[in-house]
């Protein structure tokens, strides 16, 4: 029958294979692109350091709401495999914990080269430390001020 199109069987979805779930809680709005916003966290915001990163933070003005997350790894930590591949995971562990930071504050995390060999669950818990940590104390300097 000319117009019909057969699609081979091996390429159907295997009806005994779970569907994966949609990924949810990191959309476009909740990052950190621009470079001028990387500069004003560097430049007017706080650092903290955790064994295998540093966080930086910075408060936001209250009428802006969420968090935003932000990744520099420079070239000091490999080639363009391990830096990328340093970022998926970093990537992945925001995305699971981002539900542990709330308030509006921008955070740009900038690893070190262990986080490329560290065991997924110990880097998951320590980027929802700095995402916890960061939150409280921009709270803390914004009632200072």
């Amino acid at each position: 029958m000319p117009g019909k199109i057969s699609v081979p069987s091996s390429k159907l979805p295997d009806p005994n294979f779970p569907a994966r779930p949609p990924l949810t809680g990191w959309e476009k709005s909740k990052h950190l692109l621009k470079h001028a916003d990387f500069r004003r966290v560097y430049e007017g915001g706080r650092r903290q350091f955790t064994g295998n990163m540093t966080v930086f933070f910075l408060r936001r003005p209250a009428q802006q709401s969420g968090v935003r997350v932000g990744f520099t790894v420079g070239r000091v930590l490999g080639g363009a495999v391990e830096r990328n591949r340093i970022k998926r995971r970093m990537r992945e562990a925001v995305r699971l914990s981002f539900a542990m930071c709330e308030g509006p504050v921008d955070v740009v995390f900038n690893p070190r080269k262990s986080v490329l060999t560290m065991p997924f669950a110990e880097l998951q818990s320590e980027v929802s430390r700095g995402l916890r940590l960061a939150a409280q104390r921009a709270r803390e300097a914004e009632s200072q001020k």
